[in-house]
């Protein structure tokens, strides 16, 4: 292995040493209606149809890579993406418990008993869309009461793909995880206070190199797969 050093290095390349790290957000997991798994919880819910489309077109576009290790949250959301790219690799899916989503505190008015599948996917979406404005306001978890502190949950998403990136020196590997977490581990390698600071797309692809403790940001929230199957909205 070649003894080249971050700075004669800058880049972090995988000849170097470099892991190349591929950090990939789940499908869109809101169901409607007659998707909706009986208990109503946002972290029970399976790919929608939408959801779906987005990861099948994700695991066709990653195809042509070759990747020494795939990696998912424990969340269903995840695991059911991360299954889309491993179709097209020779490598299982390994479960990372700390690479699952922040936990977060309640948000929002609870559903009454007896709501309808209707009025459950409705309430879903409603809390998503809060808990996004509200964390993307202020920039952190803590916006939400209760939640995981801002700290304990980027140490936990940081260590985990670091070490990831330990045991793959060299090599490429995929991480399929949620918008928090890659937010999370983006700031801490640009540096930054916030812990969440851009709209990270569902399927979207964002690659890190680590190499020791230096980390380098080659692509942000790239969602071309998306474009060239046509499943993003219309511009107008």
């Amino acid at each position: 292995m070649s003894t080249t050093s971050p700075i004669s290095d800058p880049f972090l390349s995988r000849r170097s040493g470099g892991t190349e790290v591929f950090l990939i957000r789940h499908g869109d997991a809101l169901p409607g209606a007659e998707e909706l798994v009986p208990s109503g919880l946002y972290d029970d819910q399976p790919l929608s149809a939408v959801g779906q489309a987005q990861a099948r077109a994700l695991g066709e576009h990653l195809r042509s890579l070759s990747f020494a290790a795939i990696y998912s949250s424990p969340l269903r959301r995840a695991q059911e993406t991360a299954a889309f790219v491993a179709e097209y690799q020779e490598v299982p899916v390994t479960i990372v418990p700390d690479v699952r989503e922040v936990m977060l505190g309640n948000i929002g008015q609870p559903l009454p008993d007896g709501a309808s599948a209707e009025e459950v996917a409705a309430h879903l979406r409603e809390r998503l869309t809060g808990i996004v404005q509200r964390v993307a306001t202020a920039g952190y978890w803590s916006a939400i009461p209760d939640s995981e502190p801002d700290d304990a949950f980027r140490m936990r998403v940081t260590r985990a793909i670091d070490a990831l990136a330990q045991q793959h020196a060299g090599e490429r590997i995929a991480v399929v995880s949620h918008g928090g977490v890659i937010n999370a581990y983006v700031a801490a390698t640009l540096g930054l206070d916030r812990n969440f600071f851009f709209p990270c797309a569902n399927t979207s692809v964002t690659i890190v190199r680590v190499r020791g403790a230096a980390r380098v940001l080659l692509v942000l929230n790239d969602i071309c797969h998306l474009r060239i199957a046509g499943l993003l909205p219309s511009q107008t």
